[in-house]
């Protein structure tokens, strides 16, 4: 893997730097308030509207607008004073309500009515259908005080976890095994695209290359977003010149292709997100799905996708097709993933690397990086595990605490070392599917366990590893971790008031799901479904979860992902594209994968070839200035179409 020709070029792009700074002053803060009230409304209100948040805009649209503000006060913004501005953003627009706003839609859903849940689903997670709190559309009731107190004690716990294991993670896999982290380049390069001073710009090929990806995404952003927001304000319906989220083609083509959901997401992003995610992962992606595509026809014939029926549309295909295949085979799948994680871990633990460090490199960091005692991230670690366990056990105390514990402190820590690693050798996320799941039908099994209460209590199932990738970017942008908790520490309030007064006023516009949010109300069903089914499984009877459950199929997926991989392997072909065909196979809906092939190709046999290994780093950088654009209508959008709302609403 250390050898693999494209993960060295993305490892080769950035050095680390020699020198940190917090990067946290009076920029910061106000920062982090302009993220929280004006950025956050806007990723929420997209989110609910076309699918994706405005995450990379806000950050992007910050940063500019704190550097022209530093240039009028003859200042400049320091490179870390930027990252530090982009991670906030991050972390601001991660908007903790939301989720209650889809606990709201959950209990009340037709999902749950159908599956016969409705009633089980605690209270603590959201009130009964009947609740005044559900007819007034509000979270300021007293009926939703206990999900809401619970909801502020997690994110407690949570951000103060965030420096625990996934901390020493990264102590132990950078500082003392010396892995590459072939990823964590792509993502420092697009928060460095602003560092330079305001007299560099005009000759920096990153300020450049940032302007022409904005212009795009303003041109496109403004057909795709802000037309059918706006032209929906005026007239009596949106003018979709693009549709959102996709075009359905799978009745036109389920004559030749029998349960196979088509369609097309004409979303431009996705070419961009292809020319900067690895090509052969694309590639191996698409491998996957082409497998898929030839796979689900002879299933259908063979009578085993027997929910299918003609005239089904993309959410009832899948959701169809899920229920008699793919759930189990995407858990023999992801097994095999899992195991190949472990077996590669083991392997290179047992090969020696002249550039391993030592022991003493875990107590002696590289100096001015801001790090603290690594057995203070070991205390974190456990000081929340713990908490996590005493909540569980207060919330659902029928279910046996020993497995509690044994999330917390044996599954969490092996999984989270296995992931990190294989982020730091191949820019690889690991998990083991349905360990958590499997986890609870065994309690309900074995110690007589029923209900649903477990499915959403706080588990202590946590995979750290990605947080060794997030811990190099900072350090790869020359930002001290002292300023990392810092903001951490500034944003927490802001982020839970904002959140909390956003998703009131967006809940009080319109029902979600509703017309006004078309991406929810397309998609929100099927997750529904989805979600509900699994959680019948610890019901007393033969839930529905048993009898899409097929062991026979988990055995079939995990054998095929295993010889797939080594007869891949057993050619030389490049690790990235092993990983995408593998995981790729579950994958049942061509929609947004076609684009991030276009972008692949493109960036591949076009950009590379005349701009050479600089294309590497000019990819993510184009990608944010299109983001940025993007978001900036989007915005646009949200603002009048907010204003206009809120108008009508106070008329009546």
């Amino acid at each position: 893997m250390y050898d693999d020709k494209e993960l060295k070029e993305y490892r080769d792009l950035l050095p680390p730097p020699t020198e940190f700074d917090e990067g946290f002053d009076w920029k910061t803060i106000i920062g982090a308030i302009f993220i929280g009230f004006l950025m956050m409304p806007g990723s929420m209100y997209l989110q609910l509207v076309i699918g994706q948040g405005i995450g990379p805009a806000a950050r992007w649209v910050t940063i500019i607008l704190f550097a022209e503000i530093a240039k009028r006060a003859h200042s400049d913004l320091k490179q870390q004073e930027i990252f530090l501005l982009y991670y906030m953003a991050g972390a601001a627009l991660a908007s903790p309500f939301s989720g209650l706003l889809w606990n709201q839609y959950l209990v009340q859903s037709d999902a749950a009515r159908m599956l016969g849940v409705t009633e089980f689903i605690p209270s603590w997670v959201a009130p009964a259908p009947d609740s005044a709190s559900m007819l007034e559309r509000t979270f300021l009731h007293r009926d939703w005080m206990v999900p809401i107190l619970l909801l502020i004690g997690s994110q407690i716990i949570q951000r103060i976890d965030h420096f625990g294991l996934g901390y020493a993670l990264y102590r132990i896999t950078s500082d003392v095994e010396k892995l590459p982290f072939p990823m964590a380049p792509v993502a420092a390069l697009g928060t460095m695209a602003l560092a330079e001073s305001n007299e560099d710009k005009k000759k920096s090929w990153k300020w450049r290359v940032f302007s022409i990806g904005g212009v795009i995404g303003l041109a496109f952003g403004s057909v795709y977003v802000l037309l059918p927001i706006a032209s929906g304000l005026i007239f009596t319906e949106q003018i979709r010149l693009i549709p959102i989220p996709w075009i359905e083609l799978t009745s036109y083509t389920e004559d030749f292709l029998p349960a196979v959901a088509t369609g097309l997401q004409f979303d431009l992003g996705l070419v961009f997100v292809g020319m900067v995610l690895p090509f052969w992962a694309v590639i191996g992606g698409l491998i996957g799905l082409i497998i898929t595509i030839i796979l689900n026809p002879l299933l259908y014939s063979w009578g085993i996708l027997t929910r299918w029926h003609p005239g089904m549309a993309t959410v009832d295909t899948v959701f169809a097709n899920n229920f008699d295949f793919y759930m189990s085979f995407g858990i023999g799948l992801g097994l095999a993933i899992g195991c190949i994680g472990i077996w590669s871990v083991v392997r290179s633990l047992r090969s020696k690397d002249p550039n391993r460090g030592t022991l003493s490199d875990l107590f002696n960091p590289p100096p001015g990086r801001g790090d603290f005692n690594f057995w203070i991230s070991i205390a974190i670690y456990l000081f929340s595990t713990l908490a996590y366990v005493g909540m569980c056990v207060w919330l659902v105390p029928s279910f046996p605490w020993i497995f509690f514990l044994a999330y917390g402190f044996v599954y969490t820590p092996i999984i989270s070392y296995i992931t990190a690693r294989m982020e730091g050798i191949a820019g690889q996320f690991v998990s083991l599917p349905l360990v958590r799941e499997a986890s609870f039908i065994a309690g309900a099994k074995f110690f007589g366990y029923q209900g649903i209460e477990i499915w959403y209590a706080p588990i202590p199932i946590h995979n750290y590893g990605e947080a060794t990738v997030q811990f190099r970017q900072i350090e790869l942008t020359g930002t001290s971790i002292r300023g990392i908790i810092k903001a951490e520490l500034l944003v927490f309030p802001i982020v839970m008031i904002a959140s909390l007064l956003f998703s009131q006023f967006i809940w009080r516009l319109a029902p979600i799901p509703s017309a006004n949010y078309p991406f929810a109300q397309e998609l929100w069903h099927l997750q529904a479904l989805n979600t509900l089914l699994m959680q019948t499984s610890t019901l007393e009877g033969n839930s529905m979860f048993y009898q899409a459950l097929s062991g026979s199929t988990v055995l079939t997926g995990l054998s095929f992902g295993v010889v797939m991989y080594f007869v891949l392997s057993l050619f030389g072909l490049p690790v990235l594209l092993i990983y995408g065909v593998v995981r790729g196979l579950g994958q049942s809906t061509p929609h947004g994968l076609i684009l991030e092939v276009v972008g692949a190709l493109v960036g591949r046999y076009f950009f590379f070839k005349k701009y050479g290994p600089m294309w590497r780093q000019y990819a993510p950088v184009l990608l944010a200035g299109f983001s940025c654009g993007m978001g900036l209508t989007g915005m646009f959008a949200m603002g009048f179409a907010l204003i206009m709302k809120s108008l009508g609403y106070m008329a009546y």
